[in-house]
């Protein structure tokens, strides 16, 4: 019989938000996969825990390699716990590969739930939680970082998006430009940590806070767009793109801007153009 993989949510910063499953893993395991290993030796210490097992890394340079070692070790019947930084393997964190190896091969997968910044953030931050999306970390740069803002500006559900501190300025001005500076978001910032930090209120607000600089673990929640009437007609959107065109915008961009101030849905405005 193959060994089992287990996923253990870790503390987001507080120690103590450790559970007591946590704790008896972390003293019984043979095999620990870590995406930091000082991390996890740090943890241990914490919570007043002496480490037996074998501790291997798991980060993003050598996922690939190391997962392929860790399903020969998992068939070979031994277990393997699996450890990020903070929160839960697999949540914008390695660790996808290595289930989806396991889904394959039919080694058994368990889960320590714990911690969640997603969910934590959702919690405090005011907005609807009934229906909610996770967007992680953006595209830095270029067409897909515009598609996914474009997308994000007709979200009817709460989207929930990780950033770093020092990027998080310019996440909140590309929301201005996608979504409006009205749009009513929360920045959370090192959640459970002695300097926790919840900010509520309007990107435009968000992005004039973000100025003075940034430090921390950071997560945004962004309310989802409000349902609007729709203005004009596909004639109108059509001549609307035509002068965006001649003024010199692409023809992408044209149709995002008139897809955002009219209201229609963006396909709806790209078909009227192109038909």
């Amino acid at each position: 019989m193959p060994g089992t993989l287990t996923l253990a949510a870790t503390p987001l910063g507080n120690p103590s938000d450790a559970s007591a499953r946590l704790v008896s893993a972390l003293e019984k395991a043979d095999l620990i996969a870590a995406e930091d290993t000082r991390r996890v030796r740090r943890l241990a210490d914490d919570l007043q825990v002496q480490l037996h097992g074998q501790i291997v890394s798991l980060f993003a340079g050598n996922e690939a390699a190391r997962t392929e070692q860790l399903l020969r070790r998992l068939d070979a019947n031994e277990d393997v716990l699996l450890l990020t930084d903070a929160g839960m393997p697999v949540v914008s964190d390695p660790g996808y590969r290595l289930v989806a190896g396991c889904a394959s091969a039919d080694i058994p997968v368990t889960v320590l739930p714990g911690p969640s910044a997603v969910l934590a953030a959702l919690a405090v931050s005011g907005l609807p939680a009934d229906r909610f999306c996770f967007e992680g970390f953006l595209p830095r740069k270029g067409a897909e970082r515009k598609e996914r803002l474009s997308q994000l500006a007709g979200e009817r559900r709460t989207a929930v998006l990780f950033e770093s501190p020092r990027r998080t300025e310019a996440l909140l001005k590309d929301l201005v430009a996608a979504l409006g500076d009205d749009r009513q978001a929360c920045v959370c910032r090192e959640l459970t940590k002695t300097h926790e930090e919840v900010i509520r209120g309007s990107l435009g607000d968000l992005l004039s806070w973000s100025q003075s600089g940034v430090r921390g673990e950071i997560t945004v929640v962004l309310a989802g767009a409000v349902k609007t009437q729709i203005v004009g007609n596909p004639e109108s959107w059509r001549a609307e793109v035509t002068g965006l065109v001649t003024a010199g915008m692409s023809r992408r961009d044209a149709v995002d801007q008139v897809a955002a101030t009219s209201g229609a849905p963006r396909r709806e405005v790209y078909r009227a153009v192109h038909d």
